[in-house]
């Protein structure tokens, strides 16, 4: 594949988190008007360019992603005080697991061979008891480069 404009790169992740077991929906844009309501269907996986950095030859896309479910929690005494009464820490290891395979599938590729690279380590953090629909899961925000394919006249 070579990625070479904003489609491409768009395109590239929904493909990479729609193939994971651990993610019914990929969404993109505020997400404010997504996890509300209980109308999503989890797990959910949303994502928004913030920038672009304009290179010589190439873009940089900085993306935040979000990877998140839905908090089930139980009203019955757990016997594991670690744990608790939800599947919180179930979430967090899924979710982290579809953040990490999504920046491995960038990781391993570069701007010569695939026409995108992903730029640097990403930082990933998690949230819990996040908006309406209570949901958990993690956010990273990461750089990717892909060649440009405009011609300049001149």
């Amino acid at each position: 594949m070579s990625a070479t404009n904003f489609y491409d790169v768009a395109d590239r992740l929904k493909d990479i988190l729609l193939a994971n077991d651990f993610v019914n929906t990929v969404t993109y844009g505020n997400i404010d008007k997504v996890a509300t309501g209980k109308s999503s269907i989890y797990p959910l996986s949303h994502f928004v360019v913030n920038s672009t950095r304009l290179k010589h030859n190439t873009y940089i896309f900085n993306i935040t992603l979000a990877c998140m479910d839905i908090i089930d929690q139980t009203n019955e005494l757990q016997g594991d005080k670690f744990l608790g009464n939800s599947n919180e820490m179930d979430i967090l290891n899924t979710q982290l697991g579809v953040i990490t395979d999504a920046i491995n599938k960038f990781r391993v590729n570069t701007l010569g061979r695939n026409g995108y690279q992903l730029v640097g380590e990403p930082v990933t953090e998690q949230f819990v008891h996040r908006f309406e629909d209570d949901v958990a899961g993690w956010d990273v925000t990461f750089d990717v480069e892909v060649l440009q394919n405009i011609k300049t006249c001149g």
